[in-house]
């Protein structure tokens, strides 16, 4: 089988190349499928009925983003396993509040990006078609070859493949990389990017927050910010969580014209896991402090009902979206058996 990759050395593809590798990538097993779908499942722990996922009409849909991972297309090549994922450069509108729209550069339709996840040693494949007008490309965070660093332009219409092992474990993130990145991030082009260990973590209720902020009138400030692309959502649509179950936060910043923000979380603590290249917490805090593109696991479980805040311990990043609950039910509401985490 011939292998693409070492063919085209991350250049651009033309119509029959990537005809072929579709062709390729089509022959897909079923064991391989039912394997990533159960990879899925082993990460969860108990959780909560999903949120009423509302007709948002957009690219922007915070429950979608939640608890939702894309562990890609597993295919055998060669002898080896393949993750394949594809992502796709587009236009949207979208609604910010009532009265303010924003045009963004989303990827696979959405703002922030899927959440791509592989394990430590995974091969992983990205196919990148742009459809979205200008020249764009994807950079991750990570370690692979100076020709997979996704800082060459891909013009619009056509597409490329970055590919490399996954590695090293942790939460990374991947980004447009074309002047002015500023801009390019700000108007919706990133992602995380989580690395699995070789031994899995311990179960628990995965979550994904990714702070964003909107410049809505090009004067590098933002005017609004946003958990998950949407301001002040999960203040009127608590994120449910119960009582005393192991709660893994995978945190990212990438406001864009604010050089730090902070993640403080209401009534409780959390263990730090920095950058998550750590099975070992570094401290117990109940606020962290985050430059652009930093990001964490925290980890905590509540050990009373109730909602409580969480959100920046800058008031006017907070106050202008960027804020939301954790709604914890109690414990006689749940009727999983699945074994709880001792507060």
């Amino acid at each position: 089988m011939p292998n693409y990759f070492a063919l085209n050395q991350g250049k651009l593809l033309n119509r029959r190349q990537l005809l072929k590798l579709a062709l390729i990538s089509a022959g897909v097993t079923g064991a391989a499928v039912l394997w990533s779908r159960l990879t899925a499942q082993k990460q969860l722990a108990r959780v909560p009925p999903l949120e009423t996922e509302e007709n948002f009409n957009s690219a922007v849909n915070p429950v979608q983003v939640l608890r939702n991972f894309d562990y890609g297309t597993l295919k055998q090549e060669n002898g080896r396993t393949i993750r394949e994922f594809r992502l796709t450069a587009g236009t949207s509108a979208i609604k910010l509040n009532s009265a303010v729209s924003y045009n963004i550069w989303d990827l696979n339709g959405r703002i922030p990006g899927p959440t791509l996840r592989a394990k430590q040693g995974d091969r992983v494949r990205i196919l990148f078609f742009n459809k979205a007008g200008h020249s764009h490309s994807l950079h991750f965070h990570g370690v692979h070859p100076a020709e997979m660093d996704g800082v060459r332009p891909v013009s619009n219409g056509s597409a490329t493949i970055y590919e490399f092992d996954a590695e090293p474990f942790g939460v990374h993130l991947y980004h447009c990389h074309i002047e002015p990145v500023t801009r390019h991030i700000a108007k919706g082009l990133y992602g995380m990017f989580i690395i699995d260990p070789p031994k899995p973590r311990p179960a628990a209720d995965e979550i994904v927050l990714v702070m964003a902020g909107y410049d809505v009138n090009d004067d590098n400030h933002n005017e609004y910010y946003a958990f998950n692309g949407l301001p002040h959502y999960y203040m009127d649509n608590p994120i449910r969580i119960y009582q005393n179950q192991l709660i893994r936060l995978y945190v990212l910043n990438i406001i864009e014209f604010d050089p730090a923000v902070t993640f403080h979380l209401h009534a409780n603590f959390f263990d730090v896991y920095p950058t998550g290249m750590t099975l070992t917490p570094s401290q117990k805090s109940d606020v962290v402090t985050m430059g652009v593109a930093e990001r964490h696991i925290l980890e905590f479980a509540f050990r009373y009902p109730g909602k409580y805040m969480f959100h920046p311990h800058q008031d006017a990043i907070a106050e202008n979206g960027c804020m939301g609950l954790f709604e914890v039910v109690a414990e006689k509401d749940y009727q999983n058996p699945a074994k709880s985490v001792k507060s």
